[in-house]
């Protein structure tokens, strides 16, 4: 199932009081929230709305897609003799262990909470833990034994995040961030294996993560300053002083580490072009290392020893993968990985960079996870996908279309399409990315599978704003530029029906999308009312005025670069908002939401209920009281499925599941 999360940077008592915010002369509701998470919302109200269950036999089909499975990539032992992955077949993510390809897996940590591996020591003796509860986006750290058993904390405080970012090569110190100072703002800290005790580094205010470190102490600070945008800067440790190096007062997209060579830098950029490209960063000037190309580079990775340089291409969705040499820049050759994958991707290095998993996903097939030996040459399939009860063979394979926007432009949307209707024509689901600035991509997956094998056409367009697509078609819906481009979505129906027509008859459309793709999915269903026969969002912001001011204060500034200050452009803000437009309701709606979310307030989905049914327009409110930005555990993920696709049926199609 999607993970319905907004991007934050590339690499989550309330009554309902009169608005304090006067919404222009719009015909918004008059009443707002306060704050975020399962506190903000009253216990009788989070009863009412608690999700029923699903008719058996749809419930059972869900369950069946969820048992077609693969674990993540994972990370190798040091000498290459063991593997440690996450793995959500208990029903929750919990961190697995492999002695050996295609082994029986053995489970190391459990419980209710979702959690990772993200590290393993030199020694490879010591597993390093991320853990979270009810989806409140809260991790907390600890290690444990790569043989199994207690876990050790770091840190784990309420409403704080504490972020893995690496371990020394001695084996000896943790670093790690964490808003534990001021909510809005990230500190920097390393962790004694020996003491067990934190020291900070860095505790001058911003958004900083460590993006690299030398050998010597030596730190390469990120600072985020906008959804993308971000500045770095080196730390001494001898001086315990930031010194700037790349990126400050220009509020320009970079990702950056150290490169094999003294003084360089690696970085990825759209600076010079309008697609990102790696480059070399040398005294002050940024030269490319990666060719001229029309796509993005979507991401690279060089190992600790710097050795090489791995990088994807996003080729209009498809995921595809270079090598370089890290001191010359030229191409090596890659293991001979199976052929025909929409995508193919690299995981993580030991620390010698002898050893790399890699991963390969297929239309009709989970990823499956090869460990590749640089020094033998070597390439080994570890980790089988498990499709119990399920031919995989069957799924329907996205195809790349477009649809014409109506000043003429062609917006990239994939289409999955059903074998048959009966009676014809198919009823379509379209389906909007969250981000916003994110990408519908091709591949595996269950989540399309089921409402296919549903009877609908599964359509999942990339509007302006999307990622993937170069940085003029990125930054289209930035601000009040929002209100130029957000007809993409009401012409994305009005293709579906004349597209997918039989006979000159018209299917039904829905629209359904998570965390954007909610806010999408209510504009959708308000702003361009008639456009859909019914609409599912899921986390969706229904207003972007009261979402600025309630959203976790670290998300704050970057939200506020994509969307919008709540000040400066406040007028905008209230015409971009669903519950501007709540007079203009026609079709059923459904809104899902998590109780715990710091990104998406679950105010947002009770105000906007609340506004709906004023409307008498049949509406329904489902709440997850044990959940934050989207499910987390298997059988909320069962139920948030479950009533999307039910409430499809019966809007679209007219026939619900049976009870």
């Amino acid at each position: 199932m999607p993970y319905f999360g907004e991007a934050m940077t590339r690499r989550r008592v309330f009554p309902l009081v009169t608005l304090l915010i006067p919404l222009a002369a719009a015909s918004a509701p008059q009443s707002t929230y306060k704050g975020h998470g399962a506190e903000s919302v009253p216990a009788e109200v989070l009863q009412k709305y608690a999700p029923k269950p699903v008719p058996p036999d749809l419930a059972r089909r869900i369950q069946s897609m969820m048992d077609v499975r693969a674990p993540g990539m994972g990370r190798v032992s040091p000498d290459g003799s063991r593997l440690y992955f996450t793995w959500a077949v208990t029903g929750v993510s919990q961190v697995w262990s492999l002695d050996g390809p295609e082994r029986f897996p053995r489970q190391l940590t459990g419980g209710e909470d979702r959690t990772g591996i993200v590290d393993i020591t030199p020694d490879g003796k010591t597993l390093v833990i991320s853990r979270d509860r009810k989806g409140e986006e809260n991790p907390g750290l600890y290690v444990m034994p790569s043989a199994g058993g207690p876990l050790t904390t770091v840190q784990h405080l309420p409403k704080v995040q504490t972020f893995f970012q690496f371990l020394t090569p001695d084996g000896k110190w943790l670093y790690f961030v964490a808003n534990d100072q001021k909510p809005d703002s990230y500190a920097v800290y390393r962790w004694s294996f020996e003491t067990k005790v934190k020291e900070p580094l860095v505790t001058e205010p911003g958004l900083w993560n460590i993006a690299d470190h030398r050998p010597d102490g030596t730190l390469l600070l990120r600072k985020s300053t906008g959804s993308l945008t971000s500045e770095y800067s080196e730390w001494n440790p001898e001086t315990k002083k930031l010194t700037p190096v790349l990126g400050q007062g220009e509020k320009e997209e970079y990702e950056a580490v150290y490169g094999a060579a003294p003084g360089q830098l690696l970085v990825l950029t759209p600076k010079l072009g309008e697609f990102r490209r790696l480059c070399r960063f040398e005294k002050g000037k940024l030269t490319p290392v990666t060719g001229e190309l029309k796509w993005d580079v979507s991401g690279f990775g060089i190992d600790d020893a710097k050795k090489r340089i791995l990088y994807t291409v996003n080729e209009a969705g498809y995921t595809r993968i270079q090598a370089l040499d890290a001191k010359t820049f030229q191409p090596l050759a890659l293991p001979k990985l199976p052929e025909g994958a929409d995508h193919v991707y690299f995981g993580s290095s030991t620390m010698d960079g002898r050893y790399t998993t890699f991963g390969v996903e297929t239309a009709k097939a989970p990823r499956s996870s090869y460990v590749y030996d640089w020094e033998t040459g070597s390439l080994t399939r570890w980790v089988l996908p498990s499709s119990p009860e399920i031919d995989t063979a069957t799924f329907s394979a996205a195809t790349l279309e477009s649809y014409p926007a109506r000043d003429g432009t062609p917006i990239p949307v994939f289409v999955r399409r059903p074998r048959a209707c009966d009676p014809a024509p198919c009823p379509v689901v379209v389906e909007f990315h969250g981000g916003p600035e994110g990408q519908a991509q091709p591949g595996f997956s269950t989540y399309a599978q089921i409402f296919v094998d549903a009877g609908f056409v599964f359509v999942e367009p990339n509007v302006r704003g999307s990622d993937g697509y170069g940085k003029t078609w990125l930054d289209a819906d930035n601000g009040k530029k929002r209100l130029q481009i957000w007809t993409d979505i009401e012409d994305a129906a009005a293709w579906a029906r004349k597209t997918f027509a039989v006979n000159g008859k018209a299917p039904k459309v829905g629209v359904m999308g998570g965390s954007y793709g909610g806010y999408s999915t209510l504009v959708a269903m308000t702003k361009f009312a008639g456009a859909y026969d019914a609409g599912v969002s899921i986390v969706g912001i229904a207003n972007l005025v009261t979402f600025l001011e309630n959203t976790a204060p670290y998300r704050r500034i970057l939200r506020i670069s994509e969307y919008g200050d709540p000040e400066k452009d406040r007028e905008a803000l209230v015409q971009l908002s669903a519950t501007t437009h709540i007079g203009k309701l026609k079709a059923p709606l459904q809104i899902q939401q998590g109780a715990t979310d710091p990104r998406v307030p679950v105010g947002e989905a009770v105000q906007m209920y609340e506004a709906a049914k004023k409307t008498g327009v049949p509406t329904e409110l489902i709440i997850y009281a044990d959940e934050g930005h989207g499910a987390g555990k298997r059988e909320n993920r069962v139920l948030m499925t479950g009533h999307a696709l039910r409430f499809m049926q019966e809007h679209l199609k007219g026939n619900p599941p049976a009870q």
